[in-house]
C-alpha cells in the first residue's frame, strides 16, 4: 500500500493516508525506503522485459494477410520535464500504447452524431533519458499489448524528429500522424509571423489555411510561406522555419482521409500521460535524485496503466538480492 500510494502522492501524504485511513503508524521516510526498494525491483522487471523484447529483430514491419489479425492499435510519444538534483531540468519521455476504437459522438458545430476514432485502454511507459532506451521500452510495451497481432497500427507524435526516428526503427509500416493540435499551433505561429500578431489578417489567414491543412494540403501551405519569404527578408527566417515543419511532415497530415478511415488524429492520450507524470514529479519544490526518480517512474507507469497489482505480484515473487 505504501508503494502504491507513493506512485500517486508525495511520501508525506502517503504516510498520512496510511495512518488516518489504514491505522498504519509509518513515517514518510519509511514510505520512501519501501518505495525505493520495491521501485528498484519493478524497474528490474521492466528492464528485463525491454531487453527480451528487443532481442528480436529491431525493425517491425506490419505483416500482410496473416491469419488471426484483429483490431487496431496505436503508439504515441511525447516528453515533459523533471528537476533532477545536480543536473537541472531533464526530459522525461512518455509513451502511450492504445487501442483504436470508433465511437459515435455529437459534432458541436453541426449537432449531428458522427463516428470518430478514440484511443481506449491506454497504457504507459516512460524513461528519464535519451530516445534509444525509451524506444526499446515503448516497443516492449507494444509487444506486451499484442501489437504484432493487430491488423493495422499507427504512431502519433508532435512532429519532433526523434519520434519519427523511433517510429521507423520500431514501428515500420504503421501509419504516421502529426497531432492535429500541434499542427494548428504551427499554423497559428505562421499566421502571426506573416500577418502580425493578434491582427485580423492573421485570424483570417489562419482560418482559411486551417481548412486547407485539414484537407491534406500541407505542401501548398509550405510553398505559400516560402514564396512570401523570398519577397520579405525581415520575416523570412520565421516563415522558412514553419514552412519546413509542414513540408517535412506533409505525408503525416492527411487529416480528412485519416478521420474518414477511422484513425486517431490527436495526441491527447499521451499528453494526458505527461501531465499525470508531471503531477507526481513536479510538485512545488520537488527535486529528485536520478536514482529516486528512475525507481518511482515504473511505479507511476504501472498505476496509470491499471496494472499495479500485476506488476507488484511479479516484483514480490523475485528472489531476494
Amino acid at each position: 500500500m505504501a508503494v502504491w500510494l507513493s506512485g500517486m502522492v508525495d511520501f508525506e501524504t502517503a504516510a498520512e493516508i496510511l495512518e488516518k485511513v489504514g491505522q498504519v503508524d509509518i513515517s514518510d521516510s519509511s514510505v520512501w525506503r519501501r518505495t525505493d526498494k520495491w521501485g528498484e525491483k519493478i524497474r528490474e522487471i521492466e528492464e528485463a522485459e525491454r531487453e527480451r523484447a528487443n532481442a528480436l529483430p529491431k525493425r517491425w514491419e506490419r505483416p500482410v494477410g496473416r491469419k488471426g489479425e484483429t483490431g487496431r492499435m496505436g503508439a504515441a510519444m511525447d516528453g515533459g520535464m523533471a528537476h533532477i538534483r545536480k543536473e537541472g531540468w531533464k526530459e522525461l519521455k512518455v509513451g502511450c500504447l492504445f487501442e483504436v476504437e470508433v465511437q459515435p459522438v455529437l459534432d458541436p458545430k453541426t449537432r449531428e452524431v458522427v463516428d470518430l476514432a478514440h484511443a481506449v485502454n491506454n497504457s504507459y511507459t516512460a524513461h528519464l533519458g535519451g530516445p534509444e532506451v525509451f524506444g526499446k521500452g515503448v516497443w516492449a510495451e507494444a509487444q506486451r499489448r499484442g501489437w504484432e497481432q493487430c491488423a493495422e497500427t499507427q504512431v502519433v507524435g508532435d512532429g519532433a524528429a526523434w519520434i519519427w526516428n523511433l517510429a521507423a526503427e520500431h514501428f515500420g509500416g504503421s501509419h504516421q500522424v502529426v497531432d492535429w493540435y500541434h499542427a494548428t499551433e504551427h499554423l497559428g505561429t505562421a499566421a502571426q509571423v506573416l500577418k502580425g500578431e493578434g491582427t485580423p489578417g492573421a485570424t483570417r489567414w489562419f482560418k482559411m489555411q486551417e481548412t486547407a491543412l485539414y484537407q491534406g494540403h500541407a505542401t501548398r501551405i509550405a510553398e505559400e510561406l516560402l514564396a512570401v519569404a523570398e519577397d520579405q527578408p525581415a520575416i523570412a527566417e520565421g516563415l522558412r522555419r514553419e514552412a519546413g515543419y509542414f513540408a517535412n511532415n506533409q505525408r503525416r497530415m492527411n487529416y480528412l482521409e485519416l478521420r474518414e478511415e477511422g484513425w486517431v488524429i490527436g495526441s491527447g492520450m499521451v499528453e494526458s500521460g505527461v501531465k499525470q507524470f508531471k503531477g507526481r514529479f513536479t510538485g512545488p519544490g520537488m527535486q529528485w535524485s536520478r536514482q529516486g526518480a528512475e525507481r518511482l517512474i515504473p511505479v507511476r507507469a504501472a498505476i496509470m496503466s491499471q496494472r499495479f497489482g500485476e506488476v507488484w505480484d511479479a516484483a514480490y515473487a523475485l528472489p531476494p538480492n
